[in-house]
């Protein structure tokens, strides 16, 4: 599993090397993962479009840390999106899971989708920040839940070996510093954001 070292680095480092690892999610039987193909980087005020770029508020707080530490809030007020904390305490930084490939767990996360398990793509199923915290089961009872921790479970491992090719794009879905290449997909993968 992934430690808070791992988490408290620069977030463009730590975002190029979420693409490939996986997300696990829950407890029991109905325990999911996936694998990230797609983050982005949210970095403290030299980003505009960060919750951190103006500063320390009480939203952004969570964001200077402690690293390792799932960050959940809510967009258009109904969808969830899940970030990870990340860089030294005291500087603030985030990575947004954009989407990931469902690795255990597939009938689960497609009917958490309302999704026919059988008939629906593994694109359908966790390609969007809000598809992805659907399937993964996240919401905003998850905010400020340490990576590792047993209740609810969330955690990170790293795949060894896992032949990903990792691209830099700028960012999506956003108004401010669109131009900023914080994106990172997993080259080819049919599950990135439409």
């Amino acid at each position: 599993m992934l430690t808070p070292e791992f988490f408290a680095r620069d977030t463009l480092t730590v975002a190029h090397d979420l693409i490939g690892a996986e997300i696990i999610a829950g407890t029991g039987p109905d325990a999911v993962a996936g694998r990230i193909v797609e983050a982005e980087a949210y970095l403290g005020q030299a980003d505009p479009a960060s919750h951190a770029g103006r500063g320390w508020t009480p939203r952004s707080a969570i964001m200077f840390g402690p690293p390792a530490v799932a960050y959940v809030y809510m967009i258009y007020g109904m969808h969830h999106c899940l970030n990870f904390v990340t860089e030294p305490e005291g500087t603030p930084g985030a990575v947004l899971i954009r989407a990931l490939v469902p690795v255990s767990g597939r009938e689960i996360m497609a009917r958490r989708r309302g999704l026919d398990p059988a008939a629906c793509r593994d694109q359908d199923i966790a390609s969007g920040p809000g598809r992805l915290c659907q399937a993964l089961g996240i919401d905003l009872s998850w905010n400020g839940v340490p990576l590792g921790s047993s209740a609810p479970r969330l955690a990170v491992r790293s795949v060894s070996g896992n032949g990903v090719r990792v691209e830099r794009t700028p960012r999506i879905g956003i108004r401010k510093a669109v131009d900023l290449p914080y994106r990172f997909v997993a080259a080819g993968s049919p599950c990135l954001t439409d």
